[in-house]
């Protein structure tokens, strides 16, 4: 018999045979349904009747004794007799099977709608002193365990999400990429996030602090807007929660933050997320170091209250401070940051400070030793000519271009290499022509754009890729590619990995990634990074949620100054090779205009790997300072450590120093 002539298995032709007359209709199924309980109950009910020594001796009796146990059995009555009074007690029990069958059905419908009206997350939350995160994204995660670190030790915390989705999809999402959040309890609930009906689900006007996390799609941006006018609908005026949300395009930033008020802050995502990968792609390390930062695992931004300090300078307080790094004050709600060494605390100032934990020390009376002969002398040093390599291109390129055109060195160049076919817009700076004479200044950075297929490896094989200082690989927006965002950055990583190992050369490269789980296969050089999508502004909101006060710090780091946080080679502040206690580096650093918060030791031995900056170290930690090692300072801006400012002079000494008056531009400084 051929192979197209095989006989059915007899199994498989039932089992067809009964799937296709189960699909006719409910009648059918009603049928089947009978005769299988009458092929079960009435063999067992003789079995029962056949075997039972007190059954009766005839056989219309067992017969009849049959029939009664099958029709108690099945509860259609066991009336004997005449066919007819049977047939009328199998119809009584039908009817009376039908009638509980459909009063169970309705009470099963019934609680069946109101168990899916609980899980579709439609109670209302009656909670105090809670947590409201509003809208979904692949930043919710980060918001999240941030909030609860930042409580941690609170007593018992509710964090409640509203999000256009599943609540039970969005608990068990959470609850997975969170763990067991001990001291936390997650309460989801759905709704229309411009609804002020559905916003009321969260009791937002009990809350401690609202999140309006950015949405990804094309109509993100409006919808925030919306979302922060129906909230205010609920908020009354005076005292209530600190309201913070997000933006992705700076042209939304000013209606954004007339929705939310007085009482809420918006961030600008992209723009940060550029200054982010200009920073990174000059100073390798600065995401790590950023994220160790505004996490709440070690060392953070405080504000703090220290009347003791009141009548001192900022120095002798910065000076003063063992256990934390003091960067700046608070002055009727508005930043001083880095403040020139003589400004005076005055009443009613607050101390902003890198520390550990929020816990109020008394301020010593003693200042640290600081090793004057260890200084390095001051001098100011220009920021080089780089050259640049930028793959790719997205809503963020046309900011890194800007940034980079504003804060380039003289000489500096930038290559872009896209798809082809790609819109670069008026992305690209005006390429000013030389004018004439040898006294012309040319422009700070030239810009080509090349074109080329990225996703084939071998479409960098055509560039001098040793001839670059550094490598930003961007990411493509949210939904523009069919097969994950990340897939071309990665494809690219790869390619330039392989070139560092054929070559044997080192190219720095920092890529913007989507997703972080992206990062744990990124193949990634020792002297690359990796900037997470979002990820700096979730933590920034969630820093912000815990103390409201560090709104305008971080407006005054992130937007006004940009590039305000810098890792500088050791040797700018110390002599290379002297052994000195760290607060000889922050004196040197305030001798600046600058704080020093933090160092990277470097260890030939090691990978250049940045998760281990130690932030806010003591000040009578002492160590060898290499001129490899880098110190993590908050400057007066972008750019590169300068001379000494006006009143900000730190005089040679045998274990102290003095503050010298300057002149009468000494508070030119403040801002």
């Amino acid at each position: 018999m051929g192979r197209g002539q095989e006989r059915t298995p007899l199994r498989h032709r039932v089992r067809y045979l009964f799937d296709r007359t189960l699909a006719r209709s409910t009648g059918t199924l009603l049928g089947w349904l009978a005769a299988c309980c009458l092929a079960v109950v009435v063999p067992v009910s003789t079995l029962l009747v056949w075997t039972d020594p007190d059954a009766p001796h005839s056989f219309s009796g067992r017969l009849a004794q049959v029939w009664r146990t099958s029709a108690e059995t099945l509860r259609l009555g066991a009336v004997t007799g005449a066919p007819t009074r049977m047939l009328l007690s199998v119809l009584l029990g039908l009817i009376a099977l039908l009638c509980v069958s459909t009063v169970v059905g309705v009470v099963t419908t019934g609680l069946g709608e109101q168990l899916t009206e609980l899980r579709r997350g439609r109670s209302r939350v009656l909670e105090r002193d809670h947590d409201v995160v509003l809208g979904w994204n692949d930043q919710i995660v980060t918001v999240i365990r941030e909030l609860i670190a930042g409580r941690a030790g609170g007593g018992r915390h509710v964090i409640t999400v509203l999000a256009d989705r599943d609540p039970a999809q969005t608990e068990t999402a959470l609850t997975a990429a969170l763990g067991a959040a001990h001291g936390a309890r997650l309460v989801c609930r759905s709704g229309n996030l411009t609804d002020p009906d559905d916003l009321a689900l969260v009791t937002p006007a009990a809350a401690r602090a609202v999140v309006v996390l950015p949405a990804e799609d094309a109509h993100g941006d409006p919808t925030t807007v919306r979302t922060l006018l129906a909230l205010r609908t609920l908020l009354a005026d005076g005292p209530g929660p600190r309201v913070v949300a997000a933006v992705h395009d700076g042209r939304c930033l000013p209606a954004a933050r007339l929705a939310v008020g007085p009482r809420g802050t918006v961030l600008e995502t992209d723009r940060t997320a550029a200054r982010l990968l200009v920073q990174s792609a000059r100073r390798p390390g600065m995401p790590a170091v950023l994220r160790d930062l505004l996490d709440f695992s070690g060392a953070e931004f405080h504000v703090t209250d220290m009347p003791e300090a009141v009548g001192l300078t900022f120095e002798e307080v910065a000076l003063r401070l063992e256990a934390s790094c003091a960067v700046g004050l608070l002055r009727d709600g508005r930043p001083l940051l880095t403040p020139a060494a003589r400004t005076v605390l005055e009443p009613g100032d607050r101390l902003v400070t890198v520390a550990h934990d929020d816990r109020a020390t008394p301020l010593p009376d003693r200042w640290a030793a600081v090793d004057t002969t260890a200084v390095a002398p001051p001098g100011t040093v220009p920021e080089p000519p780089s050259r640049l390599l930028l793959l790719g291109w997205n809503r963020r390129a046309p900011m890194i271009v800007d940034t980079l055109s504003r804060t380039a060195g003289p000489g500096s160049s930038l290559d872009i290499v896209t798809d082809p076919g790609t819109d670069l817009g008026r992305a690209l700076p005006r390429q000013e022509a030389p004018g004439p004479g040898p006294g012309a200044a040319a422009p700070a950075l030239a810009v080509t754009h090349h074109t080329l297929d990225l996703a084939a490896p071998e479409a960098l094989h055509g560039l001098e890729l040793s001839a670059y200082d550094s490598v930003i690989a961007l990411g493509e927006d949210h939904g523009t590619s069919p097969d994950g965002s990340d897939t071309p950055t990665l494809l690219a990583l790869l390619t330039l990995r392989s070139w560092e190992e054929r070559t044997g050369r080192v190219l720095p490269v920092v890529a913007e990634l989507h997703d972080r789980r992206s990062g744990r296969v990124a193949p990634l050089g020792h002297t690359s990074d990796i900037v997470v999508r979002g990820e700096l502004t979730a933590l920034v909101m969630a820093q912000i949620a815990h103390a409201p006060e560090l709104a305008a710090v971080f407006e005054e780091i992130f937007t006004v100054r940009g590039g305000a946080l810098a890792l500088y080679s050791a040797d700018h502040y110390v002599l290379p090779g002297r052994e000195a206690a760290f607060a000889t580096v922050a004196a040197a650093a305030l001798a600046r205009g600058e704080c020093a918060i933090g160092y990277h030791a470097h260890t030939p031995r090691a990978a250049r790997r940045y998760g281990a900056v130690r932030l806010s170290p003591a000040k009578s930690e002492r160590r060898v300072w290499q001129a490899e090692d880098e110190v993590l300072v908050l400057t007066a801006g972008p750019g590169r450590p300068g001379g000494a400012g006006p009143g900000q002079r730190v005089l040679p000494g045998p274990g102290r120093q003095r503050s010298e008056p300057g002149g009468p531009g000494e508070e030119a400084g403040l801002r």
